[in-house]
């Protein structure tokens, strides 16, 4: 286990901190080290108010920013209602994870309500891989399509708009990805993306879904419906928005923050069929889910569906009117989820059994074996894990069978030839994917971020001399960015830990992406009880105290790093706090993160 560098935020400053307003001090110190740098600043994050908001379609219901400052959606809305007055068919064209499937099921739902002739059309994770492909789009003209829109993808797609118009078909893109550096690349339709700093929409960091959801708005809004109709159809696909949003990992700031905040009440209503068995699946029936539940257990079990096998089991899931095909469905999803947890652990050891931890070089790498095909679905998964436990960036890479013929000695069929597809995962201070660029000339495919990154070789040679340039990109780094840091919002005493403090920081959430939730420190407790539980041992009960203040925590899978802790021995501790709620008592009680010897 690595031991973790812990910082701290810089204080708050005095000019801030006198400043008079309704805003708790403490509550100042952790919204300042999340950027907000004012008073207002602070007081309309927490009364989730956005500059600029003015879109009220339906009554003053919600306010969010007006959809038509995009500068391409009222060329896009008119495109879609001449195509829905002329029964023209529309193809919603989605992507294959919760993100895109989602927005494909957001858009279908509304274009459904405006009577438009729509279908939709998800990618295979596997065969077709991310955004448009010819292939999909000649099956579309063959049956009837006249207007393809993308959600989630196409963004870089511009070969296959460009034969889209082609063939006679017009074609709308949404997506929320990084436009291509070269401007003859860019698709010539009408774009709504967020990315787009030039687009005129005051906010960058909308998910996919976020962008179907402004398009499905200005349909709505320009649309016959009542203000009461128009609320209704905006209103109960926000917890479609929510699950997106959280999912995909953008910031949970700004309007994305509004979103999801809405997006929980909807969901906690329970209206949706398909999600109520999934819940019930992971045991979860209560009115009172959180972002978290989102991150950790339905988003996982969605994304299983094209991770093993395809995505149109999650779109039906989220579909569903029927609670018997629901359940069903949702059944699948969940084996499909342990599957894939077993896949990826199995991924995860063979890893590991090639590298040596106690000399690791500054990139993992790690490469199916000759006779080994690794599920492309979880590479990401496992490039995410392997970066998470050894602090470096990590390329998993399986290889993809592209002719084969049938041994009569083990009577198999025997790869004959193979290529490589690979994903990856960074840390702070190296950027993936412009390392990924300088050895873009041995590649077929390829895309991403600094953090993460997606890719394709063709045969043995490229792959050796790709895996040699980001080996040698990799000695750059610093050997102090190779030490895991753990970033604490502010150190606290025992006796300030309460269930009103657990309150008060429940006014930042959602929390998610550059939300997070606080950490907090407290230095030189003293351990008064500790205990192992779970199946295995590898959760540990602990209690501490600090000047005649008593507070009990939780470590989870914290066994290796508790093991040695003694009883009436000094501790720094950095954790959540949170409510503890049993037998009808509620009482403070910390999350641990992290634990070290006081010194």
């Amino acid at each position: 286990m690595l031991e973790k560098k812990w910082e701290y935020y810089p204080s708050l400053p005095e000019s801030i901190k006198e400043t008079d307003s309704s805003v708790l001090v403490f509550l100042r110190q952790l919204l300042y080290n999340r950027g907000l740098k004012s008073i207002e600043e602070m007081e309309n994050f927490l009364s989730l108010s956005l500059k600029e908001a003015n879109f009220d379609p339906a009554g003053n219901w919600f306010i969010s920013h007006d959809p038509f400052l995009f500068k391409d959606m009222k060329k896009a809305v008119e495109m879609i209602i001449e195509k829905i007055k002329n029964k023209e068919k529309i193809l919603v064209y989605g992507d294959y994870d919760v993100d895109g499937v989602t927005a494909t099921v957001l858009l279908l739902d509304t274009l459904k309500i405006l009577k438009a002739k729509v279908d939709i059309y998800l990618p295979d994770r596997v065969s077709e891989g991310y955004g448009l492909n010819k292939e999909a789009i000649d099956k579309a003209k063959e049956e009837g399509a006249k207007l393809i829109i993308t959600v989630d993808n196409g963004i870089r797609n511009y070969k296959e708009v460009d034969y889209t118009q082609e063939i006679g078909l017009d074609i709308i893109i949404t997506d929320h990805h990084v436009l291509p550096e070269k401007k003859a690349e860019l698709p010539n339709c009408p774009i709504i993306n967020s990315a787009d700093l030039n687009s005129g929409y005051p906010f960058s960091l909308l998910a996919g879904v976020g962008v179907a959801f402004k398009l499905a708005s200005a349909l709505v809004y320009r649309s016959k419906l009542s203000s009461e109709q128009k609320k209704n159809v905006l209103e109960k696909n926000l917890d479609l928005v929510a699950l997106g949003t959280v999912a995909d990992l953008v910031p949970l700031i700004g309007e994305n923050r509004l979103l999801v905040k809405k997006g929980l009440e909807v969901l906690n209503k329970n209206s949706r069929v398909g999600l109520n068995a999934l819940l019930q699946i992971i045991s979860k029936s209560d009115k009172d889910l959180k972002a978290w539940n989102i991150a950790w257990q339905l988003a996982p079990r969605l994304n299983a569906a094209s991770r093993i096998g395809h995505a149109n089991s999650a779109f039906s899931l989220l579909s569903s009117k029927d609670e018997k095909e629901a359940k069903d469905l949702a059944q699948e999803l969940n084996k499909r989820n342990l599957e894939r947890q077993e896949i990826t652990q199995k991924i995860i050891a063979q890893v590991e059994a090639s590298i040596d931890p106690e000399n690791l070089e500054p990139v993992i790498i790690g490469l199916a074996k000759e006779d080994e095909f690794w599920n492309e679905g979880v590479i990401g998964l496992v490039s995410g894990k392997m970066t998470d436990k050894y602090y470096r960036p990590s390329l998993i890479i399986s290889r993809i069978v592209e002719e084969a013929k049938y041994d009569e000695t083990s009577k198999e069929m025997k790869a004959t030839k193979t290529s490589f597809k690979g994903s990856g995962r960074s840390i702070e201070g190296f950027n993936l994917i412009k390392a990924v660029e300088n050895g873009a000339k041995y590649l077929d495919k390829y895309g991403g971020h600094p953090m993460a990154c997606g890719f394709s070789i063709k045969d043995e040679e490229n792959y050796k001399k790709f895996v040699e340039v980001i080996k040698q990109e990799a000695k750059s780094i610093d050997k102090n960015t190779l030490i895991p840091k753990l970033k604490i919002d502010a150190p606290i005493s025992l006796s300030e830990i309460n269930i009103d403090l657990v309150l008060e920081i429940e006014k930042l959430a959602p929390f998610g992406q550059n939300n997070w939730q606080a950490k907090l420190s407290a230095i030189n407790v003293m351990l008064d009880d500790i205990s192992y539980v779970g199946s295995e041992g590898q959760h540990v009960k602990l209690r501490f105290s600090q000047n005649n203040s008593f507070v009990s925590a939780i470590f989870f899978n914290g066994q290796e790093i508790c093991e040695n802790m003694e009883i009436a021995n000094y501790y720094d501790i950095v954790f959540y706090p949170d409510i503890n709620e049993f037998n009808g008592r509620r009482e403070a009680q910390l999350k641990i993160i992290d634990i070290k010897k006081s010194k």
